[in-house]
């Protein structure tokens, strides 16, 4: 497998996205900060955590809903957190081997498999619910939206996608402040962050919201997000 990885913050703040490469797998986080911690209980600490957790459980075959809902468990261990008031982190994960390649997505940092046809592993269940007048009342409820913070459950509410490796060119794994370039102000199909360079794609996007400055084009809270995204050529 060849790894290419692109990634930075958002202008004038660390970013609290983390990407992670293992032998066989590629884990992309994309860290949320609670309104009520300490600086240093932040959405990036949270993201970091979680991500080297994951990494030290990957190498068990398992479903990966199910490690993913191991590591929250072991976090919430080693850290006293408590649901509802604690970091939060976006998770996607990438594993393979010589057959497949498996896929997990845990709210909005989807997967793309491209082959034959383009495959997107998405989790609509937050965007879905954006007209709700406090979205936060439904983090983490079963007629809500899942992500990974401090309750296990979230690891199984996860969706997941197999694909035949032989079938598959390639896979990318990317944050919301790249997937925005494809899924909301629509600066590229997907089949292009397949093939484009992928500081290009981040540049574009950056691009992009500065002529967007004051939200009119594309409504939203911030002009710029973190950006991460990983590409797995087979």
């Amino acid at each position: 497998m060849k790894i290419e990885t692109a990634e930075q913050g958002a202008p004038g703040r660390a970013s609290e996205d983390r990407i992670r490469v293992t032998p066989n797998a590629v884990v992309v986080l994309d860290g949320v900060t609670s309104r009520t911690r300490p600086p240093d209980r932040n959405g990036g600490w949270y993201a970091t955590k979680l991500a080297d957790e994951l990494v030290r459980l990957l190498d068990d075959a398992g479903p990966l809903t199910d490690l993913l809902a191991r590591a929250i468990e072991n976090l919430v261990a080693e850290h006293d957190l408590v649901p509802g008031d604690s970091p939060s982190s976006t998770a996607s994960i990438v594993r393979w081997n010589d057959e497949t390649i498996d896929a997990l997505v845990l709210c909005d940092t989807p997967v793309v498999a491209f082959g034959q046809s383009t495959c997107v592993l998405e989790d609509t269940r937050l965007q879905d619910l954006r007209s709700q007048p406090d979205i936060l009342a439904w983090k983490n409820k079963p007629d809500g939206w899942w992500v990974a913070e401090a309750d296990p459950v979230a690891g199984h509410r996860a969706v997941t996608a197999s694909w035949p490796r032989a079938e598959v060119a390639k896979v990318i794994a990317l944050t919301d402040g790249v997937s925005c370039g494809v899924s909301e102000y629509g600066l590229f199909p997907w089949e292009d962050l397949a093939e484009l360079p992928l500081g290009e794609v981040l540049d574009r996007i950056r691009e992009a919201e500065r002529a967007d400055s004051e939200h009119r084009r594309w409504p939203r809270y911030k002009t710029h997000d973190d950006q991460a995204i990983v590409r797995i050529t087979t």
